[in-house]
C-alpha cells in the first residue's frame, strides 16, 4: 500500500474498538500509512492471550503477555469501555461520557470468556499482571486440578499444568468425544489428545460437570467435589473453567442488532464490511466468516479493512478477502 497515502486525509479519521490481534494490526497499519486513528480498548494494554494459560502456571510470565497501548500508539489510543456506537451522527460513546467521531469505523472487539483464558475488563496493566501472579499461587498449591472444557483453551490449559507441575494430578473434563476446537483436521484433534495421555492427564470425554454452578473457580481449597452427569466423582483443590468462549459483542450488539449472526459476530461482505455499512468494518473473532478463528485470521483481516479504506479513499475497487484455513500441524 505504499508507506503513506498521497490523498487528502483531512476528512478521515478511523475509530478501532478493541486491542487484541486485530485491532492493533489495523492500529499499526494506519500509523504507519499517517492515516488519523484512535484505538480504543478496556485495557491500558494489549494481552497477548494466546500465552494467558502459560502466564497461569509460570511466575513472571504475565508481564511478557501485556504490552502498553500508549508507548506504541501514543496520543492515538484511548482507554475506555464503549457503551453505544450512534450511526447516524457517527460516534463511538465512551462510558466516560467522552464521544469520538468517526469516518470509518473498524470493530475488532474479539471474544469473551472466563479468566485465566480471558481478561476483559477494565484494568490496567499492573492488576491484570497481578491477577495471573494470584493464578500461579493457587495452583503451584494444588495438588490436584481439574480443568472443564476441552476446547483447544482447555487442552492448553492441562498440558501448560502437567508440564510445569508433573507431579500433580491434572484431570480434564468435556462433553464431547473429541478435543480441541471443531475447526481443526480430525488428525490434529487426535494428536492433542494423545499428547495429553502422554503427559499423564486424565480424560473424561462425553461427561459435563452436573454441580459447576456450586464450585469454586481459580481458588485453591483443601477438597472440591466435582460430579459428572455420568455419575463420577472428582476429588480436587482447584477447578479451571475453560469453556464458555462467545462472541464479545457488548460494543456493538444494540447499534448492529439487525446485522448479527446468531452467535452475536457481525455479517459481513467479501469485503469485510459490515452489511449495509460501507464506512464500518469488522475483523478478528466479531466477523461473520466461515473460518477457526485465530490471531493470524485477524491480522489478514486488518490488512484487508485498512486496503479498503485507502482504497475507497483513492476510489479503487475494494479487496476481498479470503477465508483461510488452518495448517495441518498444531500441538506440541
Amino acid at each position: 500500500m505504499g508507506s503513506q497515502v498521497s490523498v487528502d486525509v483531512g476528512a478521515v479519521r478511523v475509530v478501532i474498538v478493541g486491542g487484541g490481534f486485530g485491532g492493533i494490526a489495523a492500529a499499526s497499519q494506519l500509523q504507519t500509512l499517517n492515516i488519523p486513528f484512535v484505538l480504543v480498548d478496556m485495557k491500558d494494554s494489549f494481552h497477548h492471550n494466546v500465552a494467558a494459560l502459560r502466564a497461569s502456571v509460570e511466575s513472571g510470565f504475565a508481564k511478557k503477555t501485556f504490552i502498553s497501548y500508549s508507548v506504541t500508539f501514543k496520543e492515538n489510543f484511548r482507554q475506555g469501555l464503549v457503551v453505544e456506537i450512534d450511526l447516524q451522527n457517527q460516534t463511538v460513546l465512551l462510558e466516560d461520557g467522552e464521544a469520538l467521531p468517526f469516518s470509518h469505523l473498524i470493530l475488532a472487539t474479539g471474544s469473551t470468556g472466563l479468566f485465566p483464558g480471558k481478561f476483559n475488563k477494565v484494568s490496567s496493566r499492573e492488576a491484570a499482571i497481578q491477577a495471573y501472579e494470584d493464578m500461579v499461587k493457587q495452583v503451584q498449591r494444588s495438588q490436584s486440578v481439574v480443568v472443564v472444557g476441552g476446547g483447544s483453551a482447555g487442552v492448553e490449559m492441562a498440558a501448560e499444568v502437567k508440564t510445569e507441575f508433573p507431579e500433580k494430578k491434572v484431570t480434564l473434563i468435556h462433553a464431547q468425544v473429541a478435543l480441541a476446537d471443531k475447526e481443526l483436521l480430525p488428525c490434529v484433534r487426535q494428536e492433542a489428545k494423545e499428547i495429553l495421555l502422554q503427559k499423564g492427564v486424565q480424560l473424561l470425554l462425553s461427561e459435563r460437570v452436573s454441580n459447576l454452578e456450586d464450585l469454586p473457580l481459580n481458588e485453591y481449597q483443601e477438597c472440591i467435589q466435582v460430579r459428572t452427569d455420568k455419575g463420577t466423582e472428582v476429588a480436587t483443590n482447584l477447578v479451571i473453567v475453560c469453556n464458555g468462549i462467545k462472541i464479545n459483542s457488548s460494543a456493538y450488539h444494540s447499534s448492529f442488532e439487525s446485522h448479527l449472526a446468531s452467535n452475536g459476530a457481525l455479517r459481513v461482505n467479501e469485503h469485510l464490511q459490515v452489511e449495509g455499512c460501507s464506512r464500518v468494518y469488522a475483523i478478528g473473532d466479531c466477523a461473520d466468516v466461515k473460518e477457526p478463528k485465530m490471531a493470524y485470521h485477524a491480522g489478514l483481516h486488518a490488512s484487508v479493512a485498512v486496503a479498503n479504506i485507502v482504497n475507497s479513499m483513492k476510489q479503487r475497487p475494494l479487496k476481498a478477502y479470503k477465508p483461510g484455513w488452518l495448517p495441518t500441524g498444531g500441538f506440541t
